[in-house]
């Protein structure tokens, strides 16, 4: 049986996704490249987009607008399975517009450290 929340685990995972947050934030186009798993089947689908490999997200990444990306981190939640496999799941919101939305990735730990091997992020409507 494997290990869940190991404290081990659970420190690598955590540290990787405050690097990937890190960047996001700056827009450190380079560190959130690596941080995705470098192949054809990782995945992210946005607000507006469904992007299926690695060289899809790094060409959005560079052309999306960068005018909103700050946000606090309402709630997070880490969860690992054995050694080699993560979710991290968040809600967020975004500081300029206020608006409040939720980001799930998978990670994976690869030969080359953790990576996001498939993402999803969406925007929650405001009720009226």
């Amino acid at each position: 049986m494997y290990e869940i929340n190991s404290p081990k685990i659970l420190a690598e995972v955590s540290a990787a996704h405050e690097r990937y947050e890190q960047a996001l934030s700056e827009n450190n186009i380079d560190v959130l490249d690596e941080l995705f798993w470098e192949n054809s089947m990782t995945l992210r689908y946005g607000i507006g987009e469904n992007l299926y490999g690695h060289e899809q997200i790094s060409i959005f990444r560079r052309k999306r607008e960068t005018s909103d990306l700050d946000r606090e981190i309402l709630k997070l939640i880490i969860t690992t399975f054995g050694r080699d496999f993560a979710t991290t799941n968040l809600e967020f919101k975004r500081l300029k517009s206020n608006q409040i939305g939720r980001q799930s990735q998978t990670w994976l730990r690869t030969e080359k450290g953790w990576r996001i091997v498939s993402a999803h992020v969406s925007l929650i409507k405001e009720e009226k």
